[in-house]
């Protein structure tokens, strides 16, 4: 765990992109984590030169598109799967947000969770620009639809 207050905060605030990306607590613990091992692996003098929100930010986005991908090949293989259940206090926009796509929900949670641009999205998860204003329409109709 990280002690200085800063890196705290910063700490809190991936794990909460986390979970809004993944949907489990423990998840987005382990993606936060494994962020900041990351970047503590990098050469010190990489690490200077690099803006270290928006990379640890993009670690954590990375880390979760592998996770729903394994959970995917997971779901394919004939094993007992693990049911993720939508807490009742967790209310109808969350359970929404939950059924958009992999692709969508990331755009969703890093434009209006992290507050980030269509400019920054597209760096993190690494898209072009187009796709994710496609992405982020096609989510909000969707939420739109659902929702009203």
């Amino acid at each position: 765990m990280v002690s200085d207050p800063a890196e705290r905060a910063l700490h809190v605030d991936l794990v909460r992109l986390g979970f809004l990306l993944t949907g489990s607590r423990e998840q987005a613990e382990d993606l936060a984590q494994d962020a900041f091992a990351a970047l503590a692996g990098r050469d010190p003098v990489a690490a200077d030169i690099i803006d270290t929100r928006a990379y640890l930010r993009r670690i954590v986005v990375n880390r979760s598109a592998s996770y729903h991908r394994r959970r995917f090949r997971d779901r394919l293989r004939p094993v007992a799967r693990e049911v993720v259940v939508v807490p009742p206090e967790v209310d109808e926009t969350w359970a929404v947000v939950q059924r958009l796509s992999d692709a969508q929900r990331r755009v969703v949670v890093l434009r209006f969770y992290a507050d980030c641009t269509l400019d920054e999205i597209a760096s993190i998860t690494d898209r072009p620009l187009g796709t994710v204003k496609s992405d982020l329409h096609r989510a909000l109709d969707r939420l739109r639809k659902e929702l009203s």
